[in-house]
């Protein structure tokens, strides 16, 4: 059996759920986020928790697990919200904000514009090296983070480039050039 499958999920204060048959719709003060389930499973809401259910024990272990970590992610994410945060890394490299979008100085002869997608902002730091993604759908922020990430991935010789604020970035050698090859 599924032990996080089974783990009451708690509504907090402020936050309502709508369950229709197998769609699910949590609104809080963050927003409203709205998912499909698969219909062979039962999310109900008991004493102020939800409950996720599966018919039996033999199939729809992994399943239901998944079920309840993606609704705890919805309550999760219009209660607090979600956040990840990037670097620019490299000499001339910058990120701004130009109304909601973020423009990208990453060494390309042109900037990189980003427009946020519905329900996603953007917020920079003062010193426009540091960014983040924020907004109420886990997997919507970590996609449009990843996104960003690969319009100028950190290279490994000086680590110029995008990456996630506190990523170690694997480093290589520079070239050897010419020592000790006796050459004539």
């Amino acid at each position: 059996m599924s032990r996080v499958g089974r783990a009451p999920i708690e509504i907090p204060k402020g936050v309502q759920t709508k369950i229709e048959g197998n769609v699910v719709t949590i609104t809080g003060p963050k927003g409203e986020l709205r998912r499909e389930f698969n219909p062979n499973l039962t999310v109900e809401v008991k004493d102020a928790h939800i409950q996720v259910s599966r018919p039996d024990d033999l199939k729809y272990d992994a399943l239901h697990g998944l079920t309840r970590a993606l609704i705890n992610n919805m309550v999760l994410g219009v209660t607090n919200g979600f956040k990840r945060d990037l670097e620019v890394e490299g000499v001339g490299y910058r990120a701004e904000l130009n109304g909601k979008n973020l423009v990208l100085s990453v060494g390309f002869s042109h900037t990189v514009t980003v427009e946020p997608p519905g329900g996603i902002t953007f917020v920079v730091d003062k010193t426009q090296r540091v960014f983040s993604v924020e907004g109420p759908d886990r997997e919507t922020v970590g996609e449009i983070a990843a996104k960003i990430r690969t319009i100028r991935p950190p290279e490994p010789y000086k680590g110029k480039g995008i990456h996630y604020l506190g990523e170690k970035i694997r480093r290589k050698a520079g070239k050897a050039g010419k020592v000790g090859t006796g050459a004539k």
